[in-house]
């Protein structure tokens, strides 16, 4: 990957587009420069800043994604974007009126409350930053009471309603685990990004620019395709969760109906014996 510096941060940026590519490879650049991470915080926040009302909610974007993708590398980008999220948030609702900038913040937010990303100090000035103070914190699935064949006493986590469980699984069927055409270029990589013994292949300068090249665009694959499996894992958990709430409710509904119908039988054999004497 490219060197960083100041003015090749400030160039990328100016050249960042709300295209998802353009987003993610940017966002791979800058992890791997995360030893920057207090100046590249700096340069993004002036340039957003800077940046036309139209392209504003797309530095965001970058933010939500390096920080997404970054925490298994360390928590850099976590704690040095928290000072100065809150506050680009409220620059992008002043300088975009668009009802949909609000809407695309709220989705922003709801994924870091679901995945915990900030403490909730944090969270809730971007709630009010978004909703005003009077707008109730928006909950998650196992915040929701679900009254569907279920028991209406209070629970250690309410269980996910059906469709979303059937939605979870859903997505899941396009995971990055099987995702066989990455999966087949990464197969195909060449061997030279593979063994480091064959550098002694290069013999002149263009031969090593190529491999330099190859490498480079082997490290782009696989960052880009370690940071889905991350988020991949991220849905497995939410997932397995959804799915203990789910089964704890029915084993609930199970015990309920059993005792239900053990009280029945008593009944009835009650009545029985009333009636026989």
């Amino acid at each position: 990957m490219s060197a960083f510096s100041e003015s090749a941060l400030e160039r990328k940026l100016s050249e960042l587009s709300n295209s998802q590519q353009s987003v993610q490879t940017l966002s791979l650049w800058l992890i791997h420069h995360r030893k920057h991470s207090p100046l590249i915080v700096t340069v993004w926040e002036r340039e957003l800043r800077k940046a036309k009302p139209n392209r504003k909610l797309t530095f965001l974007y970058l933010a939500n994604d390096v920080i997404q993708n970054s925490k298994r590398k360390g928590p850099e980008f976590t704690k040095d974007f928290a000072p100065v999220i809150v506050e680009a948030f409220k620059h992008d609702l002043r300088s975009e009126t668009d009802e949909s900038c609000k809407k695309h913040l709220g989705r922003v937010l709801s994924i870091w409350e679901e995945r915990s990303v900030y403490e909730n100090d944090v969270l809730e000035q971007l709630r009010q930053a978004l909703y005003g103070e009077k707008n109730p914190r928006k909950r998650t699935y196992d915040q929701i009471k679900i009254e569907d064949n279920c028991s209406t006493q209070s629970s250690p986590g309410d269980p996910p309603q059906t469709a979303d469980l059937i939605r979870a699984l859903q997505e899941l069927e396009n995971a990055a685990s099987g995702d066989a055409a990455v999966h087949q270029r990464i197969a195909s990589l060449p061997i030279e990004v593979q063994d480091v013994s064959l550098l002694n292949r290069i013999t002149d300068k263009d031969s090593g620019e190529q491999l330099s090249k190859m490498v480079d665009d082997a490290c782009m694959l696989l960052a880009d395709y370690n940071g889905r499996l991350a988020a991949e894992i991220d849905d497995r958990k939410q997932l397995t969760r959804m799915l203990s709430d789910f089964l704890r409710c029915q084993k609930e509904v199970l015990t309920e109906k059993e005792q239900t119908l053990e009280v029945r039988d008593f009944v009835v054999v009650v009545l029985s014996l009333v009636f026989l004497s």
